[in-house]
């Protein structure tokens, strides 16, 4: 059984892993026949959103391996003590937390960088021949772990598509049901809810993210 390493960035859409996106990639990963087991690093988030009113709450801090426990029913490990010889694949879900916890491109733009944990994780896993999928924002990370000339979709949003081209990467328009595929860095992008206006548009391209993913194993 083909084993995935899933990386969540907290729980909730505006501060966290984007909760339907990680739902419907645990899925997927089953029904294919894969097993996958959830991390997120153990930092503080950038900041805490308060989902109903989608404003930012004031003197509230959470923690990130802690708050994607809720979203993975408890079984979560710290990224820092990931080993890329246990997993055949890594998928990261989208999310701002993917902007805003992985990484700080919500933050700084075309000068961000990746946490820690996370591009030491990935670059090892790309290092050992191994795929990654991203989901979402979460390709903004593309061109920090891989390099210049990587190429990656966020689906047709102009500045996010300008910006990763700035970094370096090669971004591809994609519709919310279609894939981007990098057989060079063996890496597989899709849109999910930076397109989607239902889970049902958001499951077909990451449906197929994971199929596309785990062929590359």
């Amino acid at each position: 059984m083909k084993k995935v390493a899933l990386i969540l960035s907290g729980c909730g859409v505006y501060d966290g892993s984007e909760i339907y996106e990680s739902v419907l990639t645990m899925l997927s990963l089953e029904n294919h026949g894969a097993s996958y087991q959830c991390f997120a690093p153990n930092i503080e988030q950038l900041h805490v959103i308060n989902h109903l009113v989608g404003e930012v709450a004031e003197g509230e801090s959470r923690n990130v391996l802690v708050e994607a426990a809720r979203l993975a029913r408890g079984e979560v490990k710290d990224l820092a003590d990931a080993q890329p010889a246990e997993f055949d694949a890594v998928i990261v879900p989208g999310g701002f937390g993917a902007a805003k916890n992985l990484s700080d491109f919500a933050v700084n733009g075309t000068d961000m960088t990746v946490q820690k944990d996370v591009l030491q994780f990935v670059q090892a896993m790309h290092k050992a021949g191994k795929p990654t999928g991203l989901i979402c924002i979460a390709p903004t990370m593309a061109a920090r772990i891989f390099g210049d000339g990587v190429k990656c979709t966020v689906g047709s949003d102009a500045d996010v598509a300008a910006a990763i081209n700035s970094m370096g990467g090669l971004h591809q328009n994609c519709l919310v049901d279609e894939v981007c595929i990098d057989e060079a860095m063996k890496l597989v992008t899709t849109p999910a809810y930076m397109l989607a206006g239902s889970i049902a548009e958001a499951a077909k391209g990451i449906n197929r993210c994971v199929r596309e993913v785990l062929n590359m194993v």
